[in-house]
């Protein structure tokens, strides 16, 4: 396989950098349909977004990934800023980008794809943005509901006063910090080396650690710390309230049966229109549809040339 073609792109006044995937040689013919592929919350270009990216591109479509605005390669202070109307853009943006390669992609063939965090953001930038034609989502989730409410689990199902106070306590002290001190590094949000997890920490920061703190998704530049700031940015965010307008464009949200963000993609699917689609995968978490693409990657592929080409 062919290796990825570097490229940039601007999104509000940031640039941001990315990794166009041709088709690979001998593979099918889409007639010019391109996916977008957004990776999650910490994550960079070469992580999961990476590992679907080239399985698209084998099966003949044209992909690109890319770092979010403030994030790996891509420019913007302060480093790893979550800013979830940034990354909204930043996927308009690559939308954008794909427009202009006229000899090679098709405008009226462009679909995206969000993983985790980005399966929020993606849905929010094609409930207002039609030239995304079919959406697809892995484990998606929405950081404006679990900063509100305390949590990504279930059970945080409605907001926390308390969350919400110490949410903006941390946000408003990081920028007085930050100010004072341009140094200053920001938090992690979890650890990744295994052993320095605590052995009573819940499941899904467990296997965090197993995929980024091992050869599965360890990369440089996703050192998971985030500053505090984007916190107060997230408070007034929200993935899924208007997922009805993506329809009548296709919308598939593939999520694990035993993953603790399952809740988002039943309640997106719930919130959307036909043609709409929940797929579960048995005995897979949230983090295990990262890299193991063995139910996930065909379902795409059958949803995007159904959809697409």
């Amino acid at each position: 396989m062919s290796s990825p073609i570097k490229v940039t792109f601007p999104s509000f006044m940031l640039t941001i950098v990315g990794e166009l995937y041709k088709p690979t040689d001998g593979s099918r013919n889409r007639n010019g349909a391109a996916i977008v592929v957004s990776h999650p919350m910490t994550g960079v270009k070469e992580q999961t977004a990476a590992d679907y990216a080239r399985a698209l591109s084998s099966a003949g479509f044209y992909a690109l990934t890319f770092d979010a605005g403030y994030q790996g390669e891509s420019s913007g202070e302060p480093r790893g800023l979550e800013d979830p109307h940034q990354r909204v853009e930043d996927n308009k943006a690559a939308v954008t980008y794909l427009t202009t390669l006229k000899s090679e992609v098709d405008p009226e063939r462009i679909g995206v794809l969000g993983i985790c965090a980005s399966g929020g953001y993606t849905s929010y930038a094609a409930q207002s943005d039609t030239r995304i034609k079919a959406l697809g989502t892995v484990s998606a989730a929405c950081v404006g509901r679990m900063t509100r409410n305390g949590g990504l689990y279930e059970s945080n199902n409605k907001e926390s006063p308390e969350a919400i106070a110490g949410a903006l306590k941390a946000a408003g002290d990081w920028r007085t910090t930050h100010a004072n001190d341009l140094k200053a590094q920001a938090p992690r949000m979890f650890e990744t080396e295994p052993s320095a997890v605590p052995e009573e920490a819940p499941s899904f920061f467990k296997a965090a650690a197993s995929y980024y703190g091992s050869k599965r998704g360890c990369q440089t530049r996703s050192d998971q710390r985030v500053p505090p700031s984007s916190y107060d940015l997230m408070i007034g965010y929200d993935s899924f309230n208007y997922q009805h307008l993506i329809s009548p464009r296709p919308l598939l949200m593939i999520v694990g049966a035993e993953a603790e963000t399952l809740h988002y993609s039943r309640s997106a699917v719930e919130q959307a229109k036909d043609p709409k689609e929940l797929f579960i995968i048995k005995g897979k978490n949230h983090f295990d549809l990262y890299d193991d693409m063995t139910e996930s990657a065909p379902k795409l592929i059958e949803f995007y040339a159904k959809t697409l080409a």
